[in-house]
């Protein structure tokens, strides 16, 4: 994958490692196992309050100096976006927040392979905010970004930190990927495109059951490289996401399949978009976010989605549900429509006070 500099930014002498939680903002580039340049941002948010839930001073009477929330937005979004922004505020009044730009968005480097690689993005941003002496990590992620933390939790599992699951579907090696079927372009949404979708939800669903099976019988697959414990985390929200690749079955999505897979589309996505998205595709396939969903446990897992929401319909969600079994709990929220953008604050809050609480 591309490894090109990403552009400057400022840098805190603060550091992490000294065994308690920081209590000053930072922001510093991260350098992810292949070798990408990933912009995050650090903020104390209730923890640099040092108030223990309930105290006095506690802005959300449910703050928890030890927890952290690492948040994974949605396609060409970037942590200085002002939905990413919001949604960081929100989750401070409870905790820590770590904010990162997916490579190709922002000011990170390289180009966007649309959920792929952004697994390696995410486990560099988690093991920098275990560094800064939080005991609980919680992912939560938003559309492109609930697919990765699916994926993240998978491959890094629970306590004792080593990957859970395999990078890829069987057979498959690391390699540099994108969005989109194999050898295909984007299209119009003709019967054959919808014949293909469904067929594709019918075998990652029989997928997403075997993977089940698996983790039930305690069998293994050959897994990814781990950096180890500090990458784990400890519960996963994953907001808007998609359980099945290739989904062409909404308007929105044929849209952002023109965009990821045209040449045209790419230079929209990079000027318009501030979004550098890589033009090979996925070779070979990541594994869905339903056969992550089922590997995750014991990890507790929170889906959440919007009835209105116009580019996953609701068998997405009630699939990844149906996946992570007993260890997944499902939100459908009414009127909610799609990501960071439609996650109203209430809602947003609710979410950290369920993180927290799966802490005991």
């Amino acid at each position: 994958m591309s490894g090109d500099s990403a552009g400057h930014v400022a840098r805190s002498t603060a550091a992490p490692g000294s065994g308690a939680a920081a209590r000053t903002r930072v922001r510093r580039f991260l350098r992810t196992a292949d070798g990408v340049a990933v912009d995050a941002l650090y903020e104390p948010g209730a923890a640099g309050e040092g108030v223990a839930a309930g105290h006095p001073g506690d802005p959300s009477g449910t703050s928890d100096v030890d927890h952290v929330f690492v948040i994974a937005h949605g396609f060409t979004g970037d942590l200085d976006r002002p939905h990413v922004r919001r949604a960081a505020r929100a989750f401070a009044r409870h905790g820590a927040v770590v904010t990162f730009s997916f490579r190709g968005h922002g000011a990170s480097g390289g180009r966007s392979t649309v959920g792929d690689r952004e697994v390696l993005d995410l486990a560099a941003a988690v093991a920098w905010a275990r560094g800064f002496g939080h005991a609980r990590v919680t992912t939560v992620g938003f559309s492109m970004g609930g697919s990765v933390v699916l994926r993240h939790a998978a491959l890094y599992g629970g306590p004792g930190g080593e990957a859970g699951g395999a990078l890829y579907g069987p057979g498959g090696e690391a390699g540099t990927a994108l969005y989109g079927g194999p050898g295909g372009e984007a299209g119009g949404a003709g019967k054959a495109a919808t014949d293909a979708t469904d067929a594709a939800g019918r075998a990652e669903a029989r997928e997403g059951a075997s993977a089940a099976e698996a983790a039930r019988a305690g069998t293994r697959e050959e897994t990814a490289g781990s950096p180890g414990d500090d990458a784990r985390t400890d519960a996963v929200i994953s907001v808007s996401a998609p359980a099945r690749w290739y989904y062409r079955g909404t308007a929105p999505m044929r849209r952002l399949h023109w965009l990821v897979m045209r040449p045209t589309g790419r230079l929209v996505g990079r000027w318009g978009l501030r979004t550098r998205i890589h033009h090979r595709e996925w070779d070979p396939v990541p594994l869905s976010p339903v056969a992550a969903a089922a590997r995750i446990a014991p990890v507790p897992l929170l889906i959440v989605h919007g009835d209105r929401d116009a580019y996953f319909p609701l068998d997405h969600p009630r699939m990844l549900a149906a996946a992570a079994g007993d260890h997944g709990e499902l939100w459908l929220e009414p009127g909610m429509g799609h990501a960071e953008n439609a996650a109203p604050d209430p809602l947003l809050d609710r979410m950290a006070r369920w993180a927290i609480a799966q802490a005991g």
